[in-house]
């Protein structure tokens, strides 16, 4: 795993309102080239919602995003993507009649304007092999399992040549042993230098994959630091791990 170096990701006190509802509230957070950072918390936290502030999704309604040293805090979600900020989605949504292959390819295309269409197939057959979809390539995307459906969605979003990947949680409705093959993946990226920040519900793969950990409850941040520190954190315990996950751990320990 590479060492982390400079800060590339820098939030300052940024806020996100719908309606009058505060989904985020002053979250101040910045993540260095190389780490592998957690994004953990109950359901409706705001983590998917920090995500789509970073990337011109919902832009903040305060505050300042900050990214390669650049304020992209009114960003357009193009704009971002030809930065080097890339995500999966929760909810998988490929074009259900493209092949995986050309599902790949308008990834690439979308993210890199004036890329051919010759040589977005090219690299989208890199990553889909990546993944190990390449014996899936010319099938259409409706016809991959789920498992397979989230695989292709990573190759997607590594096609548009990240700098800094977002992973929402890519292991939802896996079985242990394809849990297990996405978490090598994710290794696997860390290794090549992609600074990556996951929403993870599993906190075994959080604690096998992180280096740090992001805690939001309610819209707010309510603690960063090293694995080892976050899950014995009285604030964490209360609000998502639980006083029986604590137990285990200090069993553990």
């Amino acid at each position: 795993m590479s060492k982390p170096g400079h800060e590339i990701l820098h939030l300052s006190n940024v806020s996100r309102h719908f309606s009058g509802l505060k989904a985020l509230s002053d979250v101040s957070l910045s993540v260095n080239k190389g780490e592998v950072v957690g994004l953990i918390g109950p359901n409706g936290a705001g983590k998917t919602t920090l995500v789509n502030t970073i990337c011109g999704v919902t832009p903040a309604s305060s505050g300042v995003v900050t990214f390669d040293g650049r304020d992209i805090t009114r960003i357009k979600t193009y704009q971002s993507a030809r930065l080097g900020l890339s995500r999966t989605f929760q909810i998988v949504q490929p074009f259900a009649e493209f092949s995986a292959l050309d599902n790949v390819a308008a990834a690439a295309l979308f993210s890199q304007p004036g890329e051919s269409l010759k040589s977005a197939r090219e690299a989208a057959r890199v990553h889909l092999a990546f993944v190990g979809l390449d014996a899936q390539a010319n099938q259409s995307a409706a016809t991959l399992t789920l498992a397979m459906r989230k695989r292709l969605e990573l190759a997607k979003a590594l096609a548009m040549k990240p700098k800094l990947l977002f992973l929402d949680e890519v292991n939802a409705g896996l079985n242990s042993a394809e849990v297990e093959r996405a978490t090598k993946l994710i290794h696997q990226l860390a290794a090549d230098g992609i600074t990556i920040v996951m929403i993870e519900h599993l906190m075994k793969v959080v604690l096998n994959v992180c280096t740090r950990i992001a805690v939001l409850h309610n819209g707010k941040l309510i603690a960063d630091g090293a694995p080892r520190d976050i899950i014995k954190d009285p604030a964490v315990v209360d609000a998502y791990l639980g006083q029986q996950y604590a137990q285990r751990n200090a069993a553990r320990g």
